[in-house]
C-alpha cells in the first residue's frame, strides 16, 4: 500500500525568541480530542500542570495559523501549534564567539570552549547557534554538524535552509578534512605517528564512550607537533566521525588529553555556577578543509584560538583570568 507524503509544516507563525524557534506540535491526524486544550492537558498535563497551561492559554502563548489558541478552539486533526517554552536562566559564557568567514551561504565559526553548538538539555540561550541568529540577524541559520561543547574551534553552519542539505552532506560523506589540535603528556614510549583504528560504541545515557571487539568503525591519525615539560602537542586528524573519538584514541594510547573529566575517569557533573572557566579541555578544531559543494572553489578555514595550556596565554574575559584565549576578528 502506498503511503501518502508526509505534508510539510507552514512557517511558523511566532518569531524566534533569543534565537530559538518555538515548539512545533503537529496534531495527530486520528484524534478526537474536542478542543486543542483537551489535547495540551493530555499531552502536557502531568508535566507542565493544568493551572499552567490554563494561564499559557489565557496569555496567548500557544498559536495557530489562524490565530492564539483559547480554551474553546477545536482540535482540528492534522494542525499544527506552537509555542515558546519558558526558558531557565543559564549562566553566561563569558567568551566570544568568533566568525572566520562569512558569505550568503555559510558562516564558519570559531567556538570557544563550553559553549555548546546547538541547544540542548540544560544549554538553550547559551549556545553558538542562538547567538550566531541572534547577533549576526540570520533567524534560518542551522548546523551543517556539532562540534563537543567542551571542544573549541571551528563550526560551519548554513544560512538559508535550501542549501543546508549540500553542506551537511559533505560531512556525511566524510569529504570534510577536519585538522584537530590538543595537548596531552608526552611519552617518548608512545611512537608516533601512528593511525589508531577501533571499535567505538556510545550508549544512550552513559557518558564515555568505550571501545570493544569487532569490525573498527573509527580511524584518527595522531601526530606529534613538539613536546617540552612533561606535556605534548599534538595533531589529530580524524577520518570518521564517532562520538568522543579523538578523546577515546589518546586515552587508549595512554595521553589523555589535559582537563578532560570523562577518560580516562568520568568526574562528578559539575552544576552550571560551578563550571571552572580556568579549566578548559585541550581540545581544538583548528582547521576545515573542502571543495564547496554550491561555488565549487577549495575552501580552507584556520581558527584562531590558542590551547592556553601549550601557550600559557590568557585572555581577559568578565570571568576573571580565563582558560579561553581569545579569537580573532569578527566576534560576537
Amino acid at each position: 500500500m502506498a503511503h501518502r507524503p508526509r505534508r510539510k509544516a507552514p512557517p511558523a507563525p511566532l518569531e524566534q525568541r533569543a534565537g530559538i524557534d518555538p515548539v512545533r506540535l503537529r496534531l495527530p491526524g486520528d484524534g478526537s480530542w474536542p478542543t486543542i486544550r483537551d489535547f495540551l492537558l493530555d499531552h502536557y498535563g502531568t508535566t507542565v500542570g493544568r493551572p499552567r497551561l490554563d494561564a499559557m492559554l489565557v496569555d496567548g502563548r500557544f498559536v495557530t495559523q489562524d490565530g492564539p489558541v483559547d480554551a474553546g478552539t477545536p482540535y482540528r486533526a492534522g494542525g499544527w501549534v506552537w509555542f515558546h517554552r519558558d526558558l531557565e536562566p543559564e549562566r553566561p559564557v563569558p567568551f566570544p564567539v568568533g566568525v572566520v568567514y562569512r558569505d550568503e551561504r555559510i558562516v564558519v565559526a570559531d567556538k570557544p570552549h563550553f559553549l555548546a553548538t546547538t541547544p540542548r538539555g540544560r544549554h538553550v540561550t547559551e549556545t553558538a547557534l542562538a547567538r550566531l541568529r541572534r547577533d549576526l540577524g540570520l533567524p534560518q541559520l542551522s548546523p551543517a554538524h556539532r562540534l563537543d561543547r567542551l571542544t573549541a574551534g571551528l563550526a560551519l553552519f548554513v544560512v538559508r535552509p535550501q542549501d543546508r542539505g549540500a553542506y551537511q552532506t559533505l560531512f556525511r560523506d566524510r569529504r570534510v578534512r577536519k585538522e584537530y589540535e590538543a595537548v596531552a603528556g608526552y611519552d617518548p614510549e608512545v611512537a608516533l605517528p601512528r593511525t589508531v583504528r577501533s571499535r567505538i560504541v556510545k550508549d544512550r545515557g552513559v557518558i564515555a564512550a568505550h571501545e570493544e571487539p569487532g569490525p573498527p568503525n573509527a580511524e584518527s591519525r595522531v601526530e606529534l607537533l613538539a613536546h617540552r615539560g612533561g606535556l605534548g602537542l599534538y595533531r589529530l586528524l580524524p577520518a570518521t566521525g564517532r562520538t568522543h573519538q579523538l578523546r577515546v584514541h589518546m586515552n587508549a594510547l595512554g595521553l589523555p588529553l589535559l582537563n578532560d573529566p570523562v577518560y580516562p575517569r568520568v568526574l562528578p557533573e559539575r552544576a552550571p555556577e560551578d563550571e571552572d572557566f580556568d579549566r578548559p579541555l585541550q581540545l581544538l578544531a583548528r582547521a576545515l578543509e573542502f571543495t564547496d559543494p554550491l561555488g565549487g572553489g577549495q575552501m580552507r578555514f584556520e581558527s584562531a584560538r590558542e590551547l592556553t595550556a601549550w601557550t600559557g596565554t590568557a585572555a581577559t574575559g568578565t570571568a576573571g583570568g580565563s582558560g579561553e584565549a581569545p579569537a580573532g576578528p569578527g566576534v560576537v
